[in-house]
């Protein structure tokens, strides 16, 4: 079994350092994901310039939630469920929308839940969502730059979900009092 190190400024190789930095001036810590990632300089990079490009996207704080919960969720990220709830807070989303992101209970909008389940067959089918799925999306008022948007907001979890789940990243003190397990996941053992 790999150990894997989360990294300090200090201890992170040089090129790492001033993405820690920026992730320090920017957090007022370092997440543990940051730290674990900087082993590998461009994968912090990376995911850097995902999470900036996803967050200048058309979508609303509402539906970025949805977007980055529903993979959490999918993906079973013990790190990334509490970290997202978080974030949400500190984007003004409403808890209801978080608890049943977190929950895997229906959204509080129609709209809202075309989006998780849109994203849910994005993720489950590999990018081949089936023509009545995206036309359901569109109809619900989403735009094939929405599509696009979602495509990035995958990749942005794609790299944190497996970092987490290989190194096993312990949820930031923060985010400990958001400390979730996937409902099916309690239900199957």
């Amino acid at each position: 079994m790999a150990t894997f190190t989360i990294h300090t400024i200090e201890t992170a190789p040089e090129p790492a350092k001033p993405l820690l930095e920026t992730s320090f001036k920017n957090n007022g810590r370092i997440p543990g994901l940051h730290g674990t990632m900087a082993a590998a300089p461009p994968v912090l990079a990376a995911y850097h310039f995902a999470h900036q490009q996803f967050m200048a996207t058309t979508l609303t704080a509402e539906e970025k939630t949805v977007v980055w919960q529903t993979i959490n969720v999918e993906n079973n990220c013990h790190y990334c469920v509490p970290a997202h709830t978080g974030i949400a807070k500190m984007m003004k989303v409403d808890d209801a929308i978080t608890e049943a992101l977190r929950d895997e209970t229906p959204l509080p909008t129609a709209k809202l839940e075309a989006l998780r389940s849109f994203t849910l067959a994005m993720i489950r089918d590999r990018g081949f969502v089936s023509d009545a799925e995206t036309q359901a999306f569109l109809d619900a008022g989403f735009t094939e730059t929405n599509i696009l948007e979602i495509i990035l907001g995958a990749a942005q979890k794609l790299m944190s979900n497996y970092t987490n789940h290989f190194a096993k990243t312990p949820v930031d003190q923060v985010f400990q009092k958001f400390a979730w397990e996937k409902k099916t996941a309690v239900a199957a053992e």
